[in-house]
């Protein structure tokens, strides 16, 4: 690893990492832009993940929860990237995750869920769109509905994740920003950078004097406003990131 970026990162005492979909990948969860993506292979995929139509078509709401059923991310445990920022903060580092994953593996590999801001939601939980009720998803796929019902209402389920169409939180959004602008490094991992407000975190980070280390196997749209671009395998260099912060051996 870089000698000039082991000195910017040695001693870092307050820790933002935003990450997106390419931290899970090794865990077996495919991306969405990548080569082998969702979108990529299933261009009209995206269909399902548009609110309106998600809500407005029957049809869309079966294709979604047939997907939902057998994703890879109920199958998926936490890899070696998610583990060493769970050490990081083990090991005394204040450490705060900015997630655009809805997986939940940053929690399963040892963050505590008040450290862990899920940007786009969760999909552990499901709620109705017509009454205030919530449900552990897995209870809704266990029923066996294609187009599962509200069982309290009669309503419009939704896994409780943004869709297109859908803004984030205001009040999970401006913490997140607090937090970007409260770290002396800000860690952008795995994510292509193309999907705002959660993107713009990095230039809140950065103008509040936080070091930028954006870790991508693709170029992103702030890569020039970063201190450090690695294009290597995120599970093998975040552990070696996590490690050079505290002056240890790997993981």
């Amino acid at each position: 690893m870089d000698g000039k970026l082991i000195d910017r990162i040695r001693g870092a005492r307050r820790i933002a990492a935003l990450t997106g979909a390419g931290i899970s990948t090794a865990s077996g969860i495919p991306d969405y832009r990548g080569p082998e993506g969702v979108w990529t292979r299933s261009p009209g995929a995206v269909n399902a993940f548009t609110h309106e139509n998600f809500m407005a078509d029957a049809a869309v709401r079966r294709e979604f929860w047939r997907a939902y059923a057998g994703h890879a991310a109920w199958r998926a445990e936490p890899n070696a990237a998610h583990r060493a920022l769970a050490a990081l903060d083990d090991a005394g580092v204040a450490v705060r995750v900015l997630t655009q994953n809805v997986d939940g593996l940053h929690q399963r590999a040892g963050l505590a869920a008040r450290k862990v801001l899920e940007l786009h939601g969760t999909m552990h939980t499901t709620r109705c769109t017509s009454c205030p009720a919530r449900f552990p998803t897995t209870e809704i796929l266990a029923a066996a509905d294609d187009d599962p019902p509200c069982p309290r209402c009669g309503g419009i389920l939704q896994p409780d994740i943004v869709l297109f169409g859908q803004m984030l939180d205001a009040e999970v959004l401006g913490h997140a920003r607090n937090i970007a602008a409260a770290s002396g490094l800000f860690l952008a991992i795995g994510s292509s950078l193309q999907v705002e407000p959660a993107a713009s975190l990095c230039t809140v980070a950065v103008q509040a004097g936080a070091t930028l280390v954006i870790v991508n196997r693709d170029p992103t749209p702030y890569d020039d406003d970063a201190a450090f671009v690695l294009r290597d395998d995120i599970e093998a260099v975040v552990p070696e990131l996590c490690a050079a912060v505290t002056g240890a051996g790997h993981w």
